[in-house]
């Protein structure tokens, strides 16, 4: 459904280049479930809203790459084209649902304007399918809340109208940003429950972005890794979790706390992330990395295979198959 190839976006700031993706690719299929994990300022969400056209310009620019969609550039699409694509075939979640809704319109006529805007569809039979979904999703009295503002709604709730309005058009794939980051435990997994209920049903791609490797474990079928803008690791996602072949994946997991044995301390991966304003010879996790050795610094190391359908950015696992 949807394959990426080489995508580059950097933003042009005041203070220099910002290499937010670097060289990125990779693809989704019909009803697959691909997770993207990485810390904060990985690029993850940067990737992402570049294929939807979302990224700021200036100083945002995407540098090089192709995004082919059903046979579609998304790169090359005129903004109208774009704009068919976006919250109809394309849809996505964004991180926070408070920010996500417009205070000063009901939840009904935020639910029906991506039906207004992108379908052959009358107000009335508009408002009849928003609030089909608005059950859908888990609410009891959904003509009751057609008729709310935001404000009134809790987080959970919030959060479950915003995937409403990423559903209603019935998209090819759906964009999901750190959708539960927000929630407590509880509601976290009926957001999940509900995404791959959704998703089941309606044979639909998804692309699930976050932090929390416990979610992507749960729910994606493959993963990639990113750090620093790069790909550091991608495979199905067994693979990952149970022969991660990257230093930066290793660490990850090594940070998740159920892993730590009782009255142990947490890990945490020392150092800080690298400046992207600054060019990076050799890998970008090498500083921080405790199997470095000294070309690891000097030498960069594009992704390869390393198994069947299983790659890795380590040039120590590289020059060891």
């Amino acid at each position: 459904m949807l394959s990426v190839k080489n995508l580059t976006t950097y933003f042009h700031t005041r203070n220099g280049i910002v290499r937010a993706v670097d060289d990125i690719s990779f693809d989704v299929s019909n009803g697959e479930t691909l997770g993207i994990v990485g810390e904060s300022g990985s690029g993850k969400s940067v990737a992402c809203l570049s294929l939807l056209g979302l990224v700021p310009s200036p100083p945002g620019r995407i540098e090089n790459g192709r995004a082919m969609f059903d046979g579609i550039d998304l790169f090359k699409c005129s903004s109208k084209d774009i704009r068919r694509i976006r919250g109809n075939r394309i849809s996505i979640i964004f991180q926070d649902p408070i920010t996500s809704l417009n205070p000063y319109l009901t939840i009904g006529v935020q639910l029906t304007e991506p039906l207004l805007a992108h379908q052959n569809i009358s107000a009335k039979q508009a408002r009849i399918k928003a609030i089909d979904l608005l059950y859908e999703v888990g609410f009891q009295d959904a003509k009751k809340f057609m008729n709310h503002y935001p404000h009134v709604l809790s987080g959970g709730m919030s959060q479950r109208v915003v995937i409403a309005m990423a559903l209603i058009t019935g998209p090819e794939l759906l964009i999901a940003d750190e959708p539960t980051t927000a929630l407590d435990v509880t509601i976290q997994a009926q957001i999940l429950d509900l995404i791959k209920s959704m998703q089941k049903t309606r044979n639909m791609a998804v692309i699930f972005i976050t932090h929390d490797l416990g979610v992507i474990a749960g729910i994606a079928d493959r993963v990639i890794v990113m750090y620093a803008g790069k790909l550091m690791e991608s495979g199905k996602t067994h693979d990952i979790f149970y022969n991660p072949a990257h230093p930066y994946t290793r660490a990850l997991m090594d940070s998740i706390p159920a892993s730590c044995k009782p009255g142990s301390k947490l890990y945490a991966i020392p150092g800080m992330p690298p400046d992207l304003l600054q060019p990076i010879s050799g890998c970008s996790f090498a500083p921080r990395c405790k199997d470095a050795e000294d070309k690891c610094f000097c030498t960069s190391c594009r992704i390869k295979e390393i198994s069947s359908d299983h790659y890795s950015a380590c040039l120590k696992i590289q020059n060891m198959i």
